[in-house]
């Protein structure tokens, strides 16, 4: 099914969406407001555009983003679909595999996965610290390895599910770009690809991270056949049963520990006692800092999928330069689209919108 034009789609939803939620559009004509916007979204990718131009300019780094409203359709982009190293945001696509498992019955959260002391793998996370051998439950590794990125949690959850149906499941999405090569700190001896060395432990670009994201979100687990691009794929109606294992998923999304990149400026309260509206996994490497994430606007449900590369501060400090720059992107944008604020309300399976056979990825500007 061929989508109509992202300009068209955005001006027509938009105009619905600003004429409900703002009052003081009401006075205005169609043409008006469809000005206004387009007017806006022109400031906001220029604005971004100057962010990431000024970074490089100064030696600081690279950055690449891809972020979309999934109820307007507004986006905004620097560099898309230029394949970057991934580090642990790759996660995602095990965690995605995991929850259509479980969904499907060939997998599930209580079932035992031992973890022996020779598999224990150090980076980030906290298994490697225990006395081996241990059981844990399958939900408690992929909690593990999504909230605190545990490095040995990963290994587990990929022997488990196995890196090759990993990358199929990957590659049915469409996501052709997106490709997780081995088990973290370990040496394989399977041939890799040639661009391996360059991208380490996973690939992708900002715009297929962000479509994968936004996949779980809208609880998509029941693909019907298969995709050549992100957007393109369809999926059958989500059910309760489709609700319950996502609920899972996006709750370890949401207690993300690690909070100093695209939540460091957007919430406001304190996100253990008065929930979150952002859902988000990271990943880092010395030269490297990223994060997608579902943002739960008050406007609506954004999905935000920011890399940063080339980074020359490498440091391991909360001021980083490379989180703050994800965090000032961040700010900038979710200030444009939702002007509000936040409100986690409707972070929930489906993000509180009509049920779509398609998960909607327009091409940025």
């Amino acid at each position: 099914m061929r989508r109509i034009s992202h300009w068209t789609a955005s001006l027509a939803i938009s105009s619905i969406v600003l004429f409900s939620l703002s009052p003081g559009l009401l006075g205005q004509s169609p043409q008006t407001s469809a000005a206004g916007l387009a007017g806006s979204q022109s400031t906001l990718q220029r604005r971004i555009q100057q962010m990431v131009n000024a970074r490089a300019k100064a030696g600081l780094g690279h950055a690449a983003l891809y972020a979309i409203q999934l109820n307007t359709m507004k986006t905004v982009g620097v560099s898309s679909d230029l394949p970057v190293a991934t580090a642990s945001v790759i996660k995602l696509g095990i965690l995605y595999q995991a929850m259509v498992q479980i969904r499907q019955g060939k997998a599930h959260w209580d079932e035992p996965i031992v973890l022996h002391r020779h598999e224990a793998v150090g980076g980030s996370g906290i298994l490697t610290f225990l006395d081996a051998p241990v059981t844990l439950t399958l939900k408690d590794v992929l909690t593990l390895m999504v909230i605190v990125s545990d490095n040995t949690a990963a290994n587990l959850a990929m022997d488990r599910f196995g890196i090759e149906p990993i990358n199929a499941r990957l590659q049915a999405l469409g996501l052709e770009q997106t490709h997780l090569y081995k088990k973290v700190m370990v040496s394989t001896t399977m041939p890799m690809p040639a661009d391996q060395p360059r991208f380490g432990l996973g690939k992708t670009t900002p715009r297929e991270m962000a479509y994968l994201m936004e996949t779980i979100g809208l609880c998509h687990l029941h693909q019907i056949g298969t995709a050549t691009r992100p957007g393109d794929a369809r999926f059958a109606p989500v059910d309760n049963g489709d609700r319950a294992v996502c609920s899972v998923a996006l709750n370890m999304l949401k207690s993300q520990f690690y909070r100093e990149t695209i939540p460091r400026y957007l919430e406001a309260v304190d996100a253990t006692e008065n929930g979150t509206a952002i859902a988000s996994k990271t990943g880092s490497l010395d030269a490297v800092r990223n994060d997608v994430a579902i943002v739960m606007g008050k406007t609506g449900p954004m999905i935000l999928s920011i890399f940063t590369f080339d980074n020359r501060d490498r440091g391991w400090t909360v001021d980083n330069e490379g989180e703050m720059t994800i965090a000032r992107l961040a700010r900038e944008i979710v200030a444009q689209w939702s002007p509000g604020g936040l409100d986690g309300k409707y972070l929930v399976p489906g993000l509180n919108l009509p049920q779509s056979s398609i998960a909607p990825c327009p091409p940025a500007p």
